[in-house]
């Protein structure tokens, strides 16, 4: 990866940071002001994602160390610790809120719609802002080193999703606000919170599962076994493929490993097969695959294991 592009995402992430931190400062004061449960909601949202942010700076840095005998893939696969903290943080916090705008719903307070708009409209333009600061980041600079570039483009996909998120949840507020102005109808304001508690659940729940399903080292989702061992079988003097396994590290970089039998009559077939077995793989996503070339299948013990 570029150092300039590197450089340029990290101020990206670091302003976007700073601003999610402290305008959840804001938010939870003026949520207390106006007496909003949504807005109190959006201000935990808000929260979580600075700190999903941070973690994110935090890990690409992290993601980058070499490989060192006790951790031999690297340290990628630390940011699946992060996820899962947060997917639970943001779990926990959304029950708490659901129960907060139940009763909300249920007795509703007066709430000052006045200022729920003006937050509603700061929120839009503060998420709005970062979303754009993020997503305009220097993105056609030249990458070299491709798995890390990889990683980093990864993250900020990501962060950009989960700000766009908070936007949403912002022209939500700024609806409900309007009819709560114009109306008086202060019940909105704990359906308002009870759908944002839901789609921060929904998203977490999401989130939690994805990544469950890279520890318990599932074939990712964009990788096309069937395809890539159909492929496989077309490259000359390959006779057999087994033993076939694709896993992925954190969800971006991918790692694989195969036994192929190659036709043992003629000269260095195994040498001739290689090239293409990883320009195949390398076309089915896997940046990290191990070969083992074998002239027959008798004697591999892992053919049907």
């Amino acid at each position: 990866m570029s150092h300039s592009h590197n450089h340029s995402d990290r101020k990206g992430l670091s302003l976007a940071f700073w601003l999610n931190v402290l305008f959840s400062i804001v938010e939870v004061v003026g949520g207390i002001l106006t007496n909003s449960t949504a807005i109190l909601a959006d201000a935990f949202h808000d929260f979580a994602d600075a700190i999903a942010i941070g973690l994110a700076v935090l890990l690409e840095k992290l993601s980058g160390k070499k490989r060192t005998p006790k951790f031999s893939y690297g340290y990628k696969r630390f940011s699946l610790l992060s996820a899962i903290g947060m997917s639970l943080f943001l779990l926990i916090g959304a029950v708490f809120m659901c129960t907060s705008a139940y009763h909300s719903f249920i007795n509703p307070q007066i709430v000052d719609g006045k200022g729920m708009l003006f937050l509603a409209v700061l929120g839009i333009a503060v998420n709005g802002f970062a979303f754009l600061r993020i997503k305009n980041s220097n993105g056609h600079s030249h990458h070299h080193g491709h798995s890390h570039s990889h990683d980093a483009d990864f993250n900020k996909k990501a962060i950009i999703l989960h700000l766009l998120e908070d936007v949403l949840g912002w022209v939500a507020v700024l609806i409900g606000a309007v009819v709560i102005y114009f109306t008086g109808w202060y019940w909105v304001d704990g359906v308002l919170a009870i759908a944002i508690a839901i789609f921060i659940g929904y998203n977490a729940s999401k989130n939690l599962i994805s990544t469950m399903k890279i520890l318990m080292q599932s074939v990712p989702d964009n990788v096309d076994v069937a395809g890539l061992s159909d492929e496989l079988l077309q490259i000359p003097d390959i006779e057999n493929i087994h033993d076939l396994h694709i896993w992925t590290l954190e969800g971006s970089y991918h790692v694989g490993s195969l036994h192929a039998v190659v036709n043992a009559i003629g000269k260095n077939r195994e040498g001739d097969a290689l090239p293409s077995i990883l320009k195949v793989m390398a076309k089915y996503k896997v940046q990290h695959p191990t070969v083992q070339i074998e002239t027959t299948m008798n004697d591999c013990r892992f053919v049907s294991c």
